[in-house]
């Protein structure tokens, strides 16, 4: 067995704005210390996974940033996706590369912007399930026991009695609930929070993308050992636009969750980052040149300039040099609707 360790990091991080921008995107920034969420990703797996067996997929506009953040990796380590097709074709196209180089290869799949706070038992987890996908031919995703009825995230139906040793049989997968909904999946004690996590040997989940993706699998059938560059910008445009949760995991038979408490967030929104930062006594968390008066349970975060936030409460104040976004802490999701506004009116400038 041959541990391999893929990193998507295709994404823009819409909900990040005006931090996260096209250029340089939420995984790139360093939201929580002075790395960069991808570099963090890197470290949590350098302990037991060799350098050259790390890749990342992202797009063009990334890749070179990700190369200077990550100058650890062999260039080769850094696939380039010239359009973004979601995530059923980024795992097809790594699983694919990996098979080439190990047919002993099995893979974890992680997203480049999730925050992990115990470290060491996340690399218990991962080298115990690592080993269970390689000699049981399974995919293995991460779902973490839910602490509040988030709307944020999607959720894994399980079936409880079928434990064994720690592994459940996944019923099915859902998207992101209303409250009401999400109120009565935490009350019903068998669902989980979808971590967008997997495990699987390449050779599995290729024998899946087969199954369910035939015509993925027909196209990354041309990505032989050699350059891949040049076959990737042909077969990329063709590729099924489609996640691998919907894609695959929904119907395949050998889909099982484990439960992964090792202090995960998805970092979804600037409210998340308020709930994982450090407060004052008044509750706000603070980032650069900020001063607060008769102000309580905000984040604020001010570049390059001084910012006074006075007699205001449960705020989301990110203060740039070409942007300023005010917005209610329980509002934070709705930011994305920013972006998509300045889409549609072309604002690329703030892109």
């Amino acid at each position: 067995m041959e541990i391999f360790v893929v990193i998507m990091a295709g994404g823009v991080g819409s909900r990040f704005w005006p931090r996260s921008r096209k250029s340089k995107p939420k995984q790139l920034l360093n939201i929580f210390g002075e790395n960069s969420m991808i570099r963090e990703t890197y470290k949590r797996v350098s302990n037991f996974v060799k350098s050259e067996n790390v890749f990342v997929i992202t797009n063009k506009l990334q890749s070179e940033l990700i190369q200077l953040d990550l100058p650890e990796l062999p260039k080769g380590n850094i696939i380039s996706e010239p359009v973004g097709k979601n995530t059923a074709p980024c795992v097809a196209v790594s699983a694919k590369i990996i098979n080439n180089k190990s047919q002993d290869s099995v893979i974890i799949t992680l997203p480049a912007d999730h925050l992990i706070k115990d470290k060491n038992e996340f690399e218990r987890l991962i080298l115990k399930w690592a080993k269970f996908a390689f000699e049981n031919n399974v995919l293995l995703t991460f779902g973490i026991i839910p602490e509040r009825p988030e709307t944020g995230y999607g959720y894994i139906n399980y079936d409880k009695s079928s434990q064994t040793d720690g592994v459940y049989k996944v019923n099915k997968f859902v998207e992101k609930p209303n409250l009401e909904k999400a109120k009565e999946y935490l009350s019903g004690g068998n669902y989980l929070w979808n971590s967008g996590m997997f495990i699987w040997r390449s050779d599995v989940i290729l024998d899946e993308v087969q199954k369910y993706l035939p015509e993925t699998h027909s196209l990354i059938a041309k990505l032989k050992n050699g350059d891949y560059d040049n076959i990737i910008e042909e077969i990329y445009p063709m590729f099924q636009s489609t996640s691998v949760d919907y894609g695959i995991m929904e119907k395949s038979d050998r889909v099982y969750v484990i439960e992964g408490n090792f202090g995960w967030s998805d970092v979804g929104s600037w409210e998340s980052v308020y709930e994982l930062s450090p407060k004052d006594n008044n509750g706000n968390a603070v980032n650069g040149d900020v001063l607060t008066i008769d102000s309580k349970d905000s984040y604020i975060y001010s570049d390059n300039k001084f910012t006074a936030v006075v007699g205001v409460n449960d705020l989301v104040v990110i203060n740039l040099d070409d942007a300023l976004l005010v917005c209610h802490r329980k509002k934070a999701q709705a930011v994305k609707d920013v972006v998509d506004n300045l889409n549609s009116e072309s604002r690329d400038e703030l892109l």
